[in-house]
């Protein structure tokens, strides 16, 4: 039987993903997708399940798209037929959207290089971990493309304009210790990043789901806001987790002085 391209493994209540093409750095194919698609619906389909954690197999987090796939045989066509929107539009814009309206958080445990539409899929997480060998690389211009997979948007909300420019421009390596430094990612940690992945992970769906997820959204659009917008999102926005048991729970948790039993509700 052919090898799964994603790995599916759940540790209490954290799902572990791992892309599992270790040969060709997990590079996605259009089946590598459609598998992290089955896998991100069997997390969500599990109340216990209230985090995410996604790695690589091997030495590599994720290389971005197999150029293997795209069609460049020579002949008639050949620039309709190379052409990357259709596999944008079809496979990677649906990740990362995906993974940005998970019910979860979701981490990335960087275990090496992460290029083109790999550094993407880590930023498009909610949290990043690297290893300390890992590296980061906006690889597009190299081969005549612009950013994708929410590059453009994330680079620079992560890193502010100058640095996002000039790493999409050169495609130079970003070691994880500087993308550390720049706020690209959360921590490093020397060696396997999968411990504290996972610990943090824990950590993560021990808490008030709803609201994680809620602070994901309310943080990331917060920049398309005006100042009295984003007052009357939070407004709105705490209202609703309001009426949420994890609220009522976190509230006499505190007043009784004992911890939360909270259920992601």
């Amino acid at each position: 039987m052919t090898e799964p391209t994603v790995l599916f493994e759940q540790r209490a209540s954290v799902a572990l993903l791992t892309l599992n093409r270790p040969q060709a750095l997990n590079s996605f194919t259009r089946q590598m997708h459609r598998e992290l698609w089955a896998a991100l619906d069997k997390a969500e389909a599990d109340a216990q399940i209230r985090a995410l954690v996604i790695t690589g197999a091997g030495r590599g987090f994720c290389a971005g798209a197999d150029l293997a796939e795209f069609d460049f045989e020579p002949g008639p066509d050949l620039v309709q037929r190379a052409d990357p929107g259709p596999v944008i539009d079809q496979a990677f814009n649906v990740t990362a959207r995906r993974l940005q309206n998970l019910r979860m958080p979701t981490l990335a445990a960087v275990n090496g290089v992460a290029a083109g539409a790999g550094m993407s899929l880590v930023m498009t997480c909610d949290i990043a971990i690297a290893s300390n060998t890992a590296s980061f690389i906006q690889a597009f211009s190299k081969i005549g493309l612009i950013p994708d997979a929410g590059s453009t948007w994330l680079l620079p909300q992560r890193v502010g304009m100058a640095r996002a420019m000039a790493l999409a421009m050169t495609g130079d390596k970003l070691p994880a210790a500087q993308a550390k430094e720049w706020g690209l990612i959360w921590d490093v940690v020397e060696g396997d990043c999968m411990a504290p992945a996972m610990a943090m992970a824990s950590k993560l769906a021990a808490m008030p789901t709803q609201a994680l997820v809620a602070t994901r959204h309310i943080l990331r659009d917060s920049n398309q806001r005006t100042f009295s917008e984003q007052l009357n999102v939070e407004r709105d926005t705490q209202s609703a987790m309001g009426k949420t048991h994890d609220y009522i729970e976190g509230v006499m948790a505190f007043r009784e002085k004992r911890t939360p039993a909270f259920r992601g509700e």
